[in-house]
């Protein structure tokens, strides 16, 4: 989402006559588009705040805070930066800069209008929704872009049309919580089947994905509607957070361990090739030794192969904060992070092992030349990253048959059928 943010912010930085640079130092402008869900994101823009100060006694520099930023940030940050702007009204960015530039006069559409630079020319992040419900007692999601609020389906699918009709081989749908799309418009819009089963059914071939779902929203009508799709790739990033109840609990995720499990083993059940990854914090507020364990037998109970692991980090604002005391040292989290990546290490080189003698179809992301011949690093549908030795290079950006000859811990080796 922050990068589809930042695609919007750069059509609007065009717009008023800006050019991107990869060179941060010959910048005139720096936006940030901030993400608040782990402290960590926020020190990473502290750490940079001396750097620009420093830039801007030697020559004129604007810098933009924009995207997830809590109000508590807000009042910490702001001051360090020239303009704050709320991601959701980009709209207001051409006045405020205005206000600094007055030469600059332009208005600009609400912000699922504004047509995003892609930064890519196959692959496409479409926005369906922003905000979130759920108020997990961690998130700051809820407090930085407000509740639920659905893009028009007409918009979407006309923008995914476009897409499509331009050669882009992958869609990505996005928002915080995708299977509740449609629910905030109260019967005046269609639900996320239906609109996944319209998109799917716009070209014959292309690669569809989602992020990301909510357990809790995870319906049967979803489950029915993905193993029908036929361009809806074998992935599915379904977070779990935790593999215990009190934990859960604590969280505020609204769902059991077992109800999760329930929800993976339906999945599986009508997409046996489904690859599964998920979310994971561990040492959050009051996790003991047994609550641990059980996360670690619940990664194993469900085999998944890919985790993106958070090691809790209090967020001021959220629930959690105010409620909870983060007594976990971060000794213990660290130890417990690299015990579920050992753990997921084997998991994931067994689910690879199983892929070899398989033909895959691959989506090439990069290619370098080595010792004469050329690696070709692409993605399968399932996720996985794949490597292919050619003598030729292939070409970024297009699809491949491959073979898949070898297991990596974190992928796998392919030849060029």
């Amino acid at each position: 989402m922050n990068y589809s943010d930042a695609e919007r912010l750069a059509t609007v930085l065009k717009k008023i006559g800006y050019q991107p640079t990869n060179n941060e130092d010959e910048a005139d402008l720096i936006g940030i588009v901030a993400c608040s869900v782990k402290q960590a994101a926020v020190d990473r823009i502290h750490s940079k705040i001396h750097k620009w100060q420093l830039s801007k006694e030697k020559k004129p520099l604007i810098t933009i805070l924009s995207g997830c930023v809590l109000e508590t940030d807000r009042k910490k940050l702001a001051h360090q930066f020239d303009l704050f702007i709320d991601i959701k009204k980009l709209e207001n960015l051409a006045h405020d800069l205005a206000a600094l530039h007055p030469e600059e006069k332009l208005a600009l559409p609400e912000f699922f209008d504004i047509s995003p630079s892609y930064g890519s020319t196959y692959r496409a992040y479409v926005p369906i929704m922003t905000g979130c419900n759920k108020f997990c007692s961690y998130c700051a999601v809820p407090y930085t872009r407000g509740r639920e609020a659905s893009r028009p389906s007409a918009h979407i699918i006309s923008e995914v049309k476009e897409l499509l009709a331009k050669g882009y081989k992958e869609i990505v749908l996005l928002g915080q919580n995708v299977n509740s799309y449609g629910k905030d418009k109260k019967g005046q819009e269609i639900s996320f089947p239906k609109l996944l089963k319209k998109i799917d059914g716009l070209k014959k071939h292309f690669w569809l994905k989602f992020l990301t779902s909510h357990p809790y929203d995870m319906s049967d009508e979803l489950i029915n509607t993905m193993a029908k799709c036929k361009n809806l790739n074998d992935y599915l990033h379904l977070p779990a957070q935790c593999g215990s109840d009190q934990v859960l609990k604590k969280m505020n995720r609204h769902y059991t361990v077992a109800k999760y499990k329930k929800l993976i083993k339906k999945i599986k059940k009508l997409l046996p090739n489904i690859t599964l990854s998920t979310d994971i914090i561990v040492g959050f507020c009051g996790e003991t030794a047994k609550d641990f364990l059980a996360t670690k037998k619940l990664i194993k109970d469900i085999d998944c192969n890919l985790i993106y692991i958070s090691q809790y980090s209090s967020r001021a604002g959220t629930i959690a904060a105010k409620l909870y005391k983060d007594d976990v040292p971060k000794k213990i989290k660290k130890q417990r992070w690299q015990a579920i990546n050992n753990q997921l290490t084997g998991q994931s080189f067994t689910f690879n092992k199983k892929l070899v003698g398989q033909n895959k179809e691959a989506l090439i992301d990069v290619v370098k030349k080595e010792k004469g011949q050329y690696l070709n690093i692409g993605k399968l549908s399932n996720y996985l990253p794949v490597h292919v030795i050619t003598k030729n290079p292939l070409k970024v950006g297009e699809f491949y048959p491959v073979k898949i000859t070898k297991a990596l811990h974190w992928g796998v080796k392919g030849k060029l059928l």
